[in-house]
Formats: C-alpha cells, sequence, structure tokens
C-alpha cells in the first residue's frame, strides 16, 4: 500500500507540474505568437478547472473505498466477536473440539479486520493528501482567474496602444497626412490669390482717382495761361 501512496503523490505533482506548464506556455505564446490572450487565457484556465474536476473524482473514489473498508473492518470486528461468543458456549457445553473450531475463525476474522485497519489508515493519508492537493487546485485556479482577467485587461491595453501607435505612424508617413499638406498648400493658394486680386482692384481704384486729380490740376494750369494770354492782361506766369 505504501507503494500506492507514492505513487498517488508522484500522480499529484506530476498533475501540478503539468498545470502549471501549460499556465507558462500559454503565457509565453502571448508573446511569441499573435494569438488572441483571452481565448489562451480562458482555456488554460478550462484545463485548470477539468483538471479539478478529475481530481474531485479522485477524492470522491478514494473517500468511497475508505468508507467500505472502515464497514468491512467494522464487520470483520462484529463477527469475530460472535464467533468468540460461541467459543465460550461451546467451552460452557463442554464442546472443547467446537469451542477450539470458533476461536480458530474468530481468530480468522481478526487478523481481517486488523489488515483493514492498517489498509484504513493508509488510506486515511491517502484521502488527507487527495483533499489538500484539491483545495491547493482550487486556490490556484481561483489565483488564475484573478491574474487571468489582469493579464486579459493588460493585453486590451496593449492591443488598444499598439493599434494607436500604428495609427499615428499612418498619420506622420501616410496618405491622410499628405491630403491634409496638400489641402493647406491649396488653401493658402486660394489666399494669396485672392488678397492679390484685392490688391490689384484697389490699385486700379487709386490709379483712376490720381488721374482725375492730376487732370484738376493741369485743367487749372492750362486755365490760367489762356488768362495770360488775353488782351491787357499782363500778369506773370507761375514761373516768373
Amino acid at each position: 500500500m505504501g507503494g500506492v501512496v507514492y505513487n498517488r503523490e508522484k500522480g499529484k505533482m506530476g498533475l501540478f507540474d503539468r498545470i502549471w506548464r501549460v499556465i507558462r506556455a500559454n503565457i509565453n505564446s502571448l508573446v511569441n505568437t499573435a494569438e488572441d490572450p483571452e481565448k489562451i487565457l480562458e482555456q488554460a484556465v478550462r484545463d485548470m478547472q477539468e483538471d479539478l474536476v478529475q481530481l474531485r473524482q479522485a477524492v470522491a473514489g478514494a473517500i468511497a473505498a475508505q468508507k467500505r473498508t472502515e464497514r468491512q473492518c467494522s464487520q470483520a470486528e462484529s463477527t469475530a466477536a460472535e464467533w468468540y461468543q460461541r467459543a465460550q458456549l461451546a467451552l460452557q457445553k463442554g464442546e472443547e473440539n467446537l469451542a477450539r473450531e470458533a476461536l480458530t475463525r474468530k481468530k480468522s476474522y481478526q487478523e481481517t479486520a486488523t489488515a483493514m485497519k492498517g489498509q484504513l489508515q493508509q488510506q486515511n493519508v491517502v484521502v488527507t493528501q487527495l483533499k489538500e492537493n484539491m483545495r491547493a487546485l482550487e486556490s490556484k485556479i481561483s489565483e488564475a482567474k484573478s491574474k487571468k482577467d489582469m493579464y486579459i485587461a493588460r493585453a486590451r491595453s496593449a492591443a488598444s496602444s499598439e493599434r494607436l501607435q500604428e495609427m499615428m505612424g499612418n498619420l506622420n508617413s501616410g496618405s491622410a497626412l499628405s491630403a491634409f499638406e496638400k489641402m493647406e498648400e491649396k488653401v493658402m493658394q486660394l489666399e494669396a490669390h485672392s488678397e492679390a486680386i484685392a490688391e490689384l482692384g484697389t490699385s486700379d481704384l487709386e490709379k483712376q482717382f490720381l488721374s482725375l486729380e492730376g487732370a484738376g490740376d493741369v485743367d487749372a494750369e492750362l486755365a490760367a495761361m489762356k488768362a495770360q494770354m488775353l488782351p491787357g492782361n499782363n500778369t506773370p506766369g507761375p514761373n516768373k
């Protein structure tokens, strides 16, 4: 039976080693592959829960075997007590040979009960270990679920940041920014053209007024010259 306990203990260690290998492999795959981290972590938790179901079944089976051994041990002790009473009765009746046969039966059942007690002790150890393993795995699953939520949140944040960086990269070097730059250049050209037209319009208007103003001066000077040329008008000209 000691070999059974040892093998169960090895099985327990192998179970936890396999669970954590799966977890580590899944976490590493987040870095090494482009798989969906949420799906990976959800699958890892499901795998652990499946292992927990199997472990609970093993615990239930071990407890059932323990109860069965307890009943068998109790039955063997009860039967041994009955044969002892029969041996006493036979001896009281003077049936020494019959009493010896009853004691032989009693001894056989007592040995069975003793063996059952030894087996029951080993089963108690196994059941205790399995229960501890089950509680430890339940705790690990609870911890894994908590970490899963944290890793999923971090993965989502990282994915969002990566998409944002990609968008910024596209804006910095892509066609979107180029389109804005071209539009800005076009608007600036339109504004310059509009300002040029306004300046040209203002210049023509000013020239017209200056022409009118200049024409008035010439007309005044011409009238003065005519007046000087009239008979009897000796008023000197403006340059004399």
